[in-house]
């Protein structure tokens, strides 16, 4: 993990390192008395380079607060799960990203599908994707799905192209109804990666959805295209009129932010009201940023990865005016999916943020104070790939996997 900056301990003692290189260095040079203070003074400072160290291990230690946990298998059966969301009733929806909706009854999986969903490409990367339900979904039983979307008539880009679109419905039995498209992305794009797709309402009633550059990385400095970018909409797909670019010439209005590659993972800190997101780098450079109105998030003008064939794809790091990750990755861990802890159940979680892993197979646990990342952990190895991590009614932890096909929760032993 790479944080901003260092921490004051480990300047500590590195300096207390460089002093003993320099007294062993002058040991030769020396007279008897000078030698005998020197070999005083190393030792101290070898007996408190150690103490810190120590105190810097158990620091660590704390803050992640490692737990003894085991996995419970909720649901088996599924293809390629992508993501879940909790009913009231106790049932879990759960998109394939082949292209259907399903349903978890009494944990079994229902053999009857959904019925109802519009024309999904299942291509590539792409498919039937994130699954969340209206903060007030007691009341008005919207369901929101995010999906790849093959061109329309009368929409922009090549007629094999396609890109991420979101609707809402309505669940009656196994039947979507009252089945409304509220926002698509263009151009279609003919190509099959980084669709994005994780769909967040934050507490203001705004809705998110993070749209991947589809594997045409300039277009994620273009504002006149969705391709990269964090869109902001009402649950209806109408525009805020308090959008970033709602007044820019040739802007998307409906962008937020911009710059991303690929945000697979999204969440709204619910005790902050600020918004994270974590992307997928190329060879390295994975990245969790905190989302802000009209930021650029740099991607391809600044990145910590190189491409797959390992040319370079900037020299830069970082340039004024573009956003620093609070965190990145390398190696590339394949982020997917992440949300924070709210519950009581994980004893010194409260507060921190799990991420999931797809290519490594494992979560990270990442201590979170504010909107910074103190410490992590790795938990839950090769539990599978992890594409969606949410926090249920209960206060555990669900996990979608997506090779086993399986959704797990993860429980504390006692």
């Amino acid at each position: 993990m790479m944080v901003r900056s260092k921490s004051r301990l480990e300047d500590i003692i590195k300096s207390s390192q460089l002093i003993i290189f320099f007294y062993l260095k002058a040991m030769k040079q020396v007279n008897p008395i000078k030698t005998r203070f020197l070999m005083l003074l190393g030792s101290t400072v070898l007996l408190i380079s150690a103490a810190l160290l120590i105190s810097s291990k158990k620091m660590t230690k704390e803050n992640a607060s490692k737990l003894d946990l085991t996995v419970e298998t909720i649901a088996t059966g599924l293809t390629m799960p992508w993501a879940t969301a909790f009913l009231p009733n106790g049932d879990m929806l759960v998109t394939e990203r082949v292209g259907k909706l399903r349903l978890i009854k009494d944990g079994k999986l229902d053999p009857i599908e959904i019925t109802g969903l519009p024309k999904i490409l299942y291509r590539g990367q792409g498919g039937l994707l994130d699954v969340v339900l209206h903060p007030d979904y007691a009341k008005n039983g919207w369901i929101y799905l995010s999906y790849s979307s093959p061109k329309a008539d009368g929409e922009e880009g090549p007629d094999n192209g396609s890109n991420t679109a979101l609707m809402r419905a309505k669940l009656k039995g196994h039947a979507l109804t009252d089945v409304q498209v509220v926002f698509k992305a263009l151009p279609n794009v003919r190509s099959s990666p980084h669709y994005g797709g994780r769909i967040v309402f934050d507490n203001k009633g705004y809705l998110f959805l993070s749209l991947g550059e589809r594997g045409e990385k300039d277009n994620a400095q273009q504002l006149s295209k969705d391709q990269g970018k964090i869109v902001r909409l009402h649950e209806d797909g109408k525009i805020p009129t308090d959008n970033p670019f709602v007044n820019t010439p040739g802007a998307k209005p409906e962008i937020w932010s911009y710059g991303h590659r690929n945000p697979q993972g999204m969440v709204m800190n619910t005790s902050t009201g600020v918004l994270w997101e974590h992307e997928h780098g190329p060879q390295g450079g994975d990245e969790l940023n905190i989302v802000e109105k009209g930021k650029n998030y740099g991607w391809p003008l600044i990145t910590f990865g190189i491409d797959y064939d390992n040319s370079i794809i900037s020299k830069d790091t970082a340039r004024v005016g573009l956003e620093q990750p609070v965190l990145y990755w390398k190696p590339s861990i394949a982020p997917c999916g992440m949300d924070f802890i709210t519950s009581d159940k994980y004893k010194g979680w409260k507060g921190d943020l799990l991420v999931g892993s797809l290519k490594f197979n494992y979560l990270q646990h990442l201590v979170v104070k504010g909107n910074k990342v103190l410490s992590r952990e790795i938990i839950l190895e090769k539990i599978g790939r992890v594409r969606d991590i949410r926090q249920g009614p209960d206060g555990y932890i669900y996990v979608v996997l997506e090779d086993s096909g399986k959704i797990v929760r993860v429980i504390p032993k006692s």
